[in-house]
């Protein structure tokens, strides 16, 4: 790499950083605010289903700042959030780090399996949907992406529950387990749900992205001078099939943690996902806004770090940033 190409790739790098960094920014300050766009006094909220004195509010008022400029407000909660600090529940009594610490766990073991299940078999059956187009197998591959794409995760959850839970009796249903093992038993079933449509969208992006390289004329002409269709197939066309496959499954593994929500409510799982659920319904908004933050940082920096490799993977696409 030349001295100019590489000056150009950490320009593009620290630009894409500052972007983050941005829009991190922006995104905080949306949930700061989502909790005064609510309708009614954020100090009712602490007191519900009681009626308290003026005197009562005025104190809660001034014990949680309700009283402070709202750019006060703010930044007091911003520089928390950058120690680590998100305020107390109002739910559970506690730090809302220490209730997130709590749950966050079991929603990263949900999240881990589901992603392992998604490289394997997406990326898997959308190479075999591409090398055998056109025979049984390949139709095959077509049906089950067409069916696994329309069936959400709540109803993946009921049939996997009803079948491999109740019926069969091969998994537990309900619960995080306890041990290692244990929790690899009852995580099964709930990443099979929550990947089930992740899975076929991969599928089809591995089959098309492989499609597309296999029609290359250097792919061809690699082919007609006799080199090993595997060879040929690993180096020139899966290697080159990387780059899109890499950028959305980025951006599902990212918006997997919205999706934990109705996964885990369905087997009855203490993670992120059911504890903003839980939240939500008991207008914890310290907990929801922690919650709505981690999330859309996680998305934040998943796809700013897949922009980042992107490059590595497919050379091309330094390339043709630095002739635009």
């Amino acid at each position: 790499m030349t001295a100019a190409a590489a000056l150009g790739a950490a320009r593009s790098a620290a630009g894409r950083l500052l972007g983050m960094a941005v829009t991190l920014l922006v995104t905080s300050f949306l949930v700061f605010s989502s909790l005064y766009l609510a309708p009614g006094d954020p100090a009712g909220f602490l007191v519900k289903g009681r009626s308290p004195s003026p005197q009562e509010l005025a104190t809660i008022r001034q014990q949680y700042g309700f009283d402070d400029p709202f750019p006060v407000r703010y930044w007091h909660w911003l520089e928390g959030v950058l120690h680590g600090d998100f305020g107390r529940s109002y739910l559970f009594h506690q730090s809302v780090a220490e209730v997130l610490a709590s749950r966050l766990p079991a929603t990263l073991l949900l999240v881990g399996v589901s992603t392992l299940m998604i490289a394997v078999v997406g990326i898997g059956a959308g190479i075999v949907g591409a090398l055998r187009r056109g025979t049984r197998t390949g139709s095959a591959v077509l049906l089950l992406v067409t069916v696994g794409a329309a069936v959400p995760s709540f109803v993946a959850a009921i049939v996997l529950r009803s079948l491999f839970g109740v019926n069969l009796g091969w998994f537990p249903t309900i619960g995080n387990g306890t041990g290692v093992l244990d929790r690899l038993h009852h995580v099964v079933l709930p990443a099979i749900a929550l990947s089930v449509t992740f899975m076929a969208l991969v599928t089809r992006v591995t089959r098309s992205a492989m499609l597309d390289e296999l029609r290359r004329e250097h792919v061809e002409v690699a082919l007609s001078r006799g080199l090993p269709r595997r060879t040929v197939i690993r180096r020139h066309v899966l290697c080159n099939a990387l780059g899109p496959i890499v950028t959305v499954g980025g951006l599902l593994v990212s918006g997997m943690l919205v999706s934990t929500a109705i996964v885990e409510t369905a087997f009855g799982m203490s993670g992120i996902g059911s504890l903003l659920v839980q939240c939500v319904d008991q207008l914890d908004f310290q907990v929801v806004q922690a919650i709505v933050l981690l999330v859309v940082a996680a998305f934040v920096v998943v796809n700013t770090l897949v922009d980042l490799v992107h490059p590595l993977i497919d050379p091309r696409v330094g390339t043709a940033g630095g002739a635009r």
